[in-house]
């Protein structure tokens, strides 16, 4: 049996009770499971917390860690920070809470896990009859990938040659594409760029600014392709108010060098 590190599965929610629960289910599933699991809350009400008492001995003896704050407006970066830093896993593997996960998505996640790499996956977007066939069943099992949008089907193979071929070629010396909701680093690594930048208030990049300062730190990127498959189930596209502002903080960010973001995970460590 390959040797792992100890590994957190941090997933984000904000009051959608029904698609965690799908999310569980499939983590539950898992022909590896992760040590832990961690939900950062962005201030769900307390239907959620009922939903996470009662998933916690499917899931056992993987204990369920629900980090909450209250709700002051969209926080994502400082419930991130927060759960990260409450996390007791080296390896930390981030999804958002409406996704299901194909079966092998933490084997194949683990596959990929390398001292100063971080990695960033793809996702098989659903439309809103298949998130509410899987929010209502039993077992949440995700649609066969020809059912999906033909855009995805290459997001929904699997292939461990393939996997091992692309990790460090697919998109080689760039940036993009990041994915906030299929993303590994080690813990260490986020300690030392400080987590996720809280002036971060709004929707948007968040992802992609800790990407540019974990790389200006010396961490690399690889693409899990051909695995780590996950579904993402349908929701509205939230507002872009804020997304220019952003891209300006990393703009400012990237011509500064910086590593260390001011309002980060330390205050919580």
């Amino acid at each position: 049996m390959p040797s792992f590190p100890t590994t957190t599965l941090l997933a984000t929610t904000y009051n959608r009770p029904k698609a965690l629960r799908a999310l569980l289910l499939s983590v539950a599933r898992q022909t590896v499971r992760p040590d832990e699991i961690v939900i950062a809350d962005d201030g769900s009400t307390d239907e959620t917390r009922q939903l996470i008492d009662r998933m916690r001995p499917l899931l056992a003896p993987v204990p369920i860690r629900h980090v909450w704050h209250p709700d002051t407006g969209f926080r994502l970066s400082e419930i991130r920070n927060k759960a990260i830093a409450q996390s007791t896993g080296e390896y930390i593997i981030q999804i958002d809470g409406d996704i299901v996960l194909e079966r092998h998505f933490m084997a194949d996640h683990l596959e990929l896990a390398e001292p100063g790499w971080f990695v960033c996956g793809s996702r098989i977007l659903l439309s809103e009859e298949q998130t509410r066939h899987l929010e209502e069943s039993t077992e949440a099992t995700p649609p066969r990938l020809w059912r999906c949008r033909i855009g995805c089907w290459p997001n929904g193979l699997r292939s461990r040659i393939g996997r091992g071929y692309l990790a460090k070629r697919y998109a080689k010396g760039k940036i993009k594409p990041l994915r906030g909701c299929n993303m590994a680093f080690w813990k260490t690594d986020l300690q030392a760029v400080n987590g996720y930048n809280e002036e971060l208030t709004n929707w948007g990049a968040e992802d992609l600014e800790i990407g540019y300062r974990l790389l200006r730190f010396g961490v690399r990127k690889k693409m899990l392709k051909m695995g780590g498959v996950e579904y993402h189930l349908y929701h509205p596209q939230a507002a872009r108010d804020a997304l220019a502002q952003h891209k300006e903080i990393i703009r400012q960010m990237s011509e500064n060098g910086q590593v260390r973001c001011k309002e980060g995970i330390e205050k919580y460590l």
